[in-house]
């Protein structure tokens, strides 16, 4: 219930912001070469190679055809959204990473609603495992030697 919560709360924010971006999108340049550079200014901070990130959760589950249907339909509706924030110029570098961030988390709690309840159990025990570790390397570093 409270994972629920914090979707909710996540979809609303990226909503007003969303709606606080739309009057500079109106005005902003529509040629393709503009948002395929604007797509290389931002890039998303990306994990350190071997570092596993919540989307490794996902790996190693067997997807029925509708599953991937649905979730393909996630992922092209997510990447609009995310060339919109990407090509939007009235954003700064931090506020554009915030947003494709959300949207990135968005997208995973979209595609956890479409998995089977054994499939969501195990991206659950993937996900505890994932944090476990990174608690463990966190005490690790702390210690002193």
């Amino acid at each position: 219930m409270n994972q629920n919560r914090f979707v909710k709360l996540v979809a609303v924010a990226a909503g007003i912001v969303f709606m606080l971006v739309l009057p500079g999108l109106v005005r902003a340049d529509n040629s393709p070469n503009s948002a395929v550079q604007a797509s290389k200014a931002v890039p998303l901070v990306a994990q350190p190679k071997g570092d596993p990130g919540p989307q490794d959760d996902f790996t190693g589950l067997n997807y029925t055809d509708a599953q991937k249907a649905e979730i393909d339909k996630i992922h092209r509706e997510t990447d609009a959204h995310k060339a919109v924030v990407r090509s939007a110029t009235n954003l700064n570098d931090d506020q554009k990473n915030a947003m494709l961030t959300g949207y990135t988390r968005l997208e995973l709690g979209s595609i956890f609603q479409v998995l089977s309840p054994e499939q969501q159990k195990q991206v659950r025990q993937k996900m505890n495992a994932r944090k476990a570790a990174a608690q463990a390397d966190q005490r690790k570093q702390r210690q002193p030697n």
